[in-house]
């Protein structure tokens, strides 16, 4: 496997649309920015259902706090699965948990060796 830092646009654009949760703010930031959407653009018109099912998975989402900073820092680390060959798709997935957690001890060592 080789590990590889990713850009979490996409990412953040699908978790948006999935639980109408915006990633990479604070808690604290977050209110102003809705206010600032507010006032230089109407909101997205929304049926009951949608909103409905919006707050049953966002009462159900729970992020890591490590995959949060990430987010804030609008990169992930991801691990490459597949194998090189002559097809040139890359496969791989996105770190989580005690993966994460290792590979991130791991280049903070390196960077403070070098």
């Amino acid at each position: 496997n080789s590990i590889v830092q990713i850009d979490a646009q996409p990412f953040k654009q699908w978790y948006l649309k999935k639980y109408g949760v915006d990633l990479g703010k604070k808690v604290k930031g977050e209110k102003k920015g809705e206010e600032k959407a507010k006032e230089g653009e109407e909101p997205e018109k929304k049926s009951r259902y949608v909103i409905a099912k919006l707050k049953a998975r966002a009462a159900k989402q729970k992020l890591e706090p490590l995959i949060e900073d990430q987010f804030q820092s609008g990169r992930l680390l991801a691990a490459i699965a597949s194998r090189p060959g002559q097809s040139g798709c890359c496969d791989g997935y996105v770190l989580e948990a005690e993966e994460l957690l290792f590979y991130k001890k791991k280049l903070e060592k390196k960077h403070k060796k070098a």
